[in-house]
C-alpha cells in the first residue's frame, strides 16, 4: 500500500493539475475518458497519490488531456505555491473555474494582422492571425502578448516561469530570444491560425 501514500510534493503536482482541469470545465471522468483512463485513475493523480505524476511523460499525456502543457502545471505551481488555500470541496466547489469575460463566448477567438516582418518567415507583414485568448501556446507556437501597459507584442512562445515569460522573435529577428517580466505581461494568447487575406 505504500505505493498510494501520498507526499506533499506529490500532493502540490496534483493540486495543480485539479486547477488545470477545472479551469477548462471538465470532470475528473471527462478528463481521464480523453486519454483512456477512468475518473479514480485520474482522481489518484489529483489526490497525489501517483507518484508517476513526476515523470515528464505522464505530465504531458495528463496535461494534454486538458489543452495544457507541462509550462502550464508548473506555472499554476509557481502562483499558487505551497500556501495556495486548498482546494474546495463538496458543496463548496465552485464548479467550472473558467469565466470567459463579459460578452463573450468561452470559445472565442481574436484576429489581428500584422504590420511588420519581425516573425518573418514564421508570419510576415499583412498576415491575419486568428488567435485564442483562453489557451496558453505550446513552445514554437505563436503568441499574442497584451502588456499591462497596453503594448501589445506577437512573439513565438519558448517556456516560462514565475518570474519570465521567455519568447523568441521581435525588432532582432525570429532568432533572437528575449524574456518579459511576468508582472508587465496581462494576458498570453495561443495563435490558432494564419490567414492570408
Amino acid at each position: 500500500m505504500a505505493r498510494f501514500a501520498s507526499d506533499p510534493d506529490a500532493a502540490a503536482l496534483g493540486e495543480g493539475l485539479a486547477s488545470l482541469r477545472r479551469a477548462v470545465g471538465l470532470s475528473q471522468a471527462e478528463a481521464g475518458a480523453r486519454i483512456g483512463m477512468t475518473s479514480q485513475g485520474w482522481g489518484l493523480y489529483e489526490s497525489g497519490k501517483r507518484p508517476g505524476l513526476f515523470r515528464p511523460d505522464v505530465q504531458r499525456r495528463l496535461t494534454g488531456a486538458l489543452d495544457a502543457t507541462p509550462e502550464d502545471l508548473a506555472l499554476i505551481l509557481a502562483r499558487e505555491g505551497p500556501a495556495a488555500a486548498p482546494l474546495a470541496k463538496g458543496v463548496e466547489s465552485l464548479g467550472r473555474a473558467f469565466s470567459p469575460p463579459p460578452g463573450r463566448h468561452a470559445n472565442a477567438t481574436e484576429r489581428m494582422q500584422l504590420s511588420n516582418d519581425d516573425l518573418a518567415p514564421w508570419a510576415a507583414s499583412g498576415v491575419v492571425l486568428e488567435f485564442d485568448p483562453g489557451r496558453w501556446p505550446r513552445r514554437d507556437q505563436g503568441c499574442v502578448i497584451d502588456l499591462a501597459d497596453g503594448t501589445r507584442l506577437v512573439r513565438l512562445y519558448q517556456s516560462a516561469d514565475g518570474d519570465w515569460l521567455y519568447v523568441k522573435g521581435g525588432p532582432a529577428g525570429l532568432g533572437a530570444e528575449t524574456s518579459l517580466d511576468r508582472n508587465s505581461v496581462a494576458r498570453v494568447a495561443a495563435v490558432r491560425a494564419r490567414l492570408e487575406e
